[in-house]
């Protein structure tokens, strides 16, 4: 072997040489790198995790408190209602009240000639045979009174609702204002209805029969007349001083 031959030989083997303790180098230099990159990946992922599950429990939080909200604005309605329903039928009662007084007042220069009273099944508007009998007989002295009016008073026992009374016993007055005027030619300015549901009880409303005889229409045949043919009949006949068959 020459010399030149040996020289390159020795440089192939340092180059040789160089190259692997560059690779070892970079790999020692690089491998802490990629270690930590991916301990900083686990890292966040971890953070992502927890901000989601953060952010959920915050979100299940919030409608929870939004449903509580919800619940009580929805009970504070019912309350307000509750509030404006009895307001209304205080209302109701005092306007009553009001229209009984005036009408009173009003009654106060006549004087009844003949009354009749009328009694209902109950939770029943409608007229018997021996209701329109007894209407019939108070309606035949009308010719003879002079200056009329006619007051009708509607009643009711104690079963049921104040306000569904005050309409059953108006319902039972018309009835029989409506025979009157269909069957007699009553004039509807001539009567004077006033339905009281149950708050005039004429029994008590303990039994049976005290109900049965709350369930009622009282009929007055009424005159400001004091001459000499005014009718001299103060009380026609009840028509019905029992309750109706089939009440309870």
């Amino acid at each position: 072997m020459n010399r030149t031959s040996l020289v390159g030989l020795l440089a192939m083997g340092m180059l040789v040489s160089v190259g692997c303790a560059s690779k070892n180098y970079t790999r020692q230099q690089t491998t802490p790198l990629i270690n930590k990159t991916n301990e900083l990946d686990d890292l966040t992922a971890k953070n992502s995790r927890d901000i989601k599950d953060v952010d959920a429990r915050a979100q299940a939080a919030i409608q929870q408190v939004q449903a509580k909200a919800a619940d009580v604005d929805t009970k504070a309605q019912a309350a307000g209602k509750q509030a404006d329903d009895a307001q209304t039928l205080a209302n109701t009662a005092t306007k009553r009240v009001d229209v009984l007084s005036n009408t009173v007042a009003n009654l106060d220069n006549y004087r009844p000639v003949a009354e009749t009273s009328v009694l209902f099944g109950f939770d029943k508007d409608n007229l018997t045979k021996k209701d329109k009998e007894a209407l019939d007989q108070l309606a035949n002295e009308i010719p003879n009174a002079k200056g009329y009016i006619i007051a009708v008073e509607g009643g009711t026992d104690s079963v049921g609702s104040s306000e569904y009374n005050y309409d059953l016993s108006e319902r039972r007055a018309n009835s029989v204002i409506q025979y009157l005027a269909s069957q007699h030619n009553v004039p509807a300015h001539k009567i004077y209805l006033i339905g009281l549901g149950k708050d005039k009880p004429v029994d008590s409303n303990k039994s049976s029969s005290g109900r049965a005889k709350n369930r009622r229409v009282d009929v007055r045949l009424m005159t400001n007349t004091q001459g000499e043919n005014a009718p001299t009949q103060q009380q026609q006949p009840s028509a019905s001083t029992t309750p109706p068959p089939g009440t309870n």
